[in-house]
């Protein structure tokens, strides 16, 4: 996978997939074996580690949807985009910017995580 679009594309399609199976595939599809994330607020090492992330993310915001709210800037094996958790309709209640690094064949080989507004406690 070459195209930095469908790698992001398909990173926030994973952050949105409920069904676990269908998870665990939509990850191995944008992350390389031993990818990472890191935000102010967790972290999550290979496929198995994102995907716990995810799933708590989704039980904890049960009904939103991450969306990818600007262009992906890349170059260089480097992406970055922002992106909003919201419901259907309404305003955010979290947004951020993510800078991503593509591994050799492609996946995210890490993101890393900016948050610029978040829920209260």
């Amino acid at each position: 996978m070459s195209d930095p679009t469908k790698v992001i594309d398909d990173y926030i399609a994973s952050w949105n997939e409920t069904d676990p199976q269908r998870r665990k595939a939509v990850i191995a599809h944008a992350w390389a074996d031993s990818g990472t994330f890191r935000d102010p607020l967790m972290a999550g090492d290979g496929h198995a580690g994102i995907d716990t992330m995810i799933a708590g993310v989704q039980g904890r915001f049960a009904g939103l949807t991450m969306k990818r709210v600007s262009k992906i800037d890349s170059h260089n094996g480097q992406v970055r985009f922002s992106w909003a958790l919201a419901p259907d309709t309404g305003p955010a209640i979290a947004e951020g910017v993510d800078f991503g690094t593509l591994a050799a064949d492609g996946r995210l080989a890490s993101i890393v995580g900016f948050i610029d507004k978040m829920p209260a406690a």
